[in-house]
């Protein structure tokens, strides 16, 4: 996807939307999240239960991440990793599918544990974010927040995914997720941060339960 064909087609507005928009939104975020938390509660006891049985090592991993502006927030997943993962990243990447990005993923990654594959692929490791969004940390819908890390080698353009509020699904996690190319995942964000409004986000929300299902690119 080329960026100058995507630019043509987007204009761009100012980032700090509508006041109303931002209400709504907010208000779908707590009500939706409050939600899923309660309907959810047995799967994310039975979860924390298999991935503390599984391999040794804490029930939730904590990462620092990117948020709205590029402020850090604590960024919770259930462990779906070994506890050495971060340690033999090194002897990896080779093996990253997003050779000319910034972000690692890798099929068939060695550090994932058994029951962190089927979390993985169902997005199940996701679910303690709901509590960010609860929060106000994340919303539901919104660029995927990205490591300090990688965000450390952004562009100027590339720092613009940060201008909003990071999410929970965005317009790349249901059309591929992980196969989407890093390059074109940011052009989809900033797209989305360009034209977002209430239909938008409804409508990723609703797109994002055959995604998580399907599991296509959950690596």
């Amino acid at each position: 996807m080329q960026l100058t064909k995507v630019m043509s087609g987007v204009t761009e507005q100012n980032y700090s939307q509508s006041t109303a928009y931002l209400q709504l939104k907010r208000l779908i975020d707590v009500t939706v999240s409050t939600t899923a938390i309660l309907a959810l509660s047995p799967l994310l006891i039975i979860t924390a239960i298999c991935v503390k049985m599984s391999s040794k090592g804490p029930i939730i991993f904590w990462q620092k991440r990117a948020g709205l502006n590029g402020e850090t927030i604590l960024f919770p997943k259930f462990r779906s990793m070994y506890q050495d993962a971060e340690q033999r990243k090194a002897d990896l990447l080779a093996q990253n599918m997003h050779q000319d990005s910034i972000t690692f993923k890798m099929k068939d990654d060695p550090r994932i544990t058994p029951i962190g594959r089927i979390i993985r692929k169902y997005s199940i490791d996701e679910l303690p974010q709901l509590f960010l969004v609860l929060t106000g940390d994340l919303s539901l819908v919104g660029p995927r927040p990205a490591t300090l890390d990688e965000v450390a080698q952004y562009t100027p353009f590339q720092r613009k995914r940060l201008s909003v509020k990071p999410g929970l699904t965005c317009t790349w996690q249901v059309n591929g997720r992980g196969d989407i190319p890093f390059n074109e995942q940011v052009i989809m964000d900033y797209t989305y941060i360009c034209e977002r409004n209430i239909t938008t986000d409804l409508k990723l929300l609703v797109l994002t339960i055959p995604a998580v299902i399907n599991g296509r690119g959950a690596y």
